[in-house]
């Protein structure tokens, strides 16, 4: 079993070196089984859906005690509620979350029958914490090509206005790599951000969810989050999901773990379950 600490995290000029293709890939399916037709036109449209309930009330319940346990242990070892990351590489239990047929089953009407869970990372706001999620798109930071993942933003925790949820900019799924400064701010989780986002799309939109739901969207989409002033914690579990046929580099593809239909093009490693 490949270490999550042997998987490196390319700079930006490694990235920029990629022969990455760049660009939103729209959805095309004339038979979703979860999703209407509408559902798809939408998300080709601005960039996203939501809210879905993916888990149930005791399986909800369970994860978050299950991300208690996790916290807990990653603080004491003096690491940030932001860094639990690839946890379904570490973690039996995520590794199983992964491949929920309803969550799974959701995301092959937007990307096809062949599909890989190669992302999972918990985001946790603590109460005060004072972080924030600058502006964004996701595929900046990642070597994968085609641009083709949709990312599942489950809620552990509810998510609203008063705890900093995540928002969305719609339409900004359609203008490629959009140029970023750098942020050496502390406050900032990512240091790569996008100012002015209301320039690439509509006015932002909350992303507001119960335990249990989720939200996709686009590996384009601006999106972000304040930091957290109320007394309530709000944490989700980002699961990553790409089509098959996404090509790798830096080892990335030892992330891909097969969750539905074939990988024919033996593009992703499929590694087993993590033992604990």
């Amino acid at each position: 079993m490949v270490k999550v600490s042997e998987i490196p995290t390319p700079t930006p000029a490694q990235l920029a070196e990629l022969p990455r293709e760049v660009g939103f890939v729209p959805s095309c399916n004339a038979n979703p089984k979860f999703l209407t037709a509408d559902q798809i036109r939408q998300y080709n449209d601005v960039g996203y859906l939501m809210p879905f309930d993916g888990l149930d009330g005791p399986e909800s319940t369970e994860l978050r005690a299950f991300f208690d346990g996790v916290l807990a242990a990653f603080v004491e070892l003096g690491h940030s509620s932001y860094s639990i990351s690839t946890a379904h590489l570490r973690f039996a239990r995520i590794y199983e979350l992964v491949r929920h047929p309803v969550i799974v089953g959701h995301v092959c009407d937007l990307l096809g029958e062949n599909v890989v869970a190669w992302g999972s990372h918990f985001f946790c706001k603590l109460p005060r914490d004072g972080k924030r999620v600058a502006w964004h798109q996701d595929s900046t930071y990642w070597p994968l090509s085609p641009t083709k993942t949709v990312t599942v933003w489950l809620a552990i925790d509810d998510a609203d206005p008063q705890n900093a949820n995540m928002r969305f900019i719609p339409k900004s799924h359609t203008h490629g790599l959009i140029d970023y400064d750098h942020s050496d701010d502390g406050a900032d989780v990512l240091s790569m951000v996008v100012e002015n986002p209301r320039q690439y799309g509509d006015d932002p939109v909350d992303v507001t969810l119960k335990a249990g739901q989720f939200s996709m969207h686009s590996d384009q989409l601006l999106h972000g989050s304040e930091a957290n002033e109320s007394d309530r914690r709000r944490c989700g579990l980002t699961i990553r999901y790409a089509a098959t046929d996404v090509k790798t580099w830096y080892r990335w593809d030892q992330k891909g773990v097969l969750v539905a239909g074939a990988d024919t093009q033996g593009n992703w490693a499929n590694l087993p379950s993590p033992r604990v």
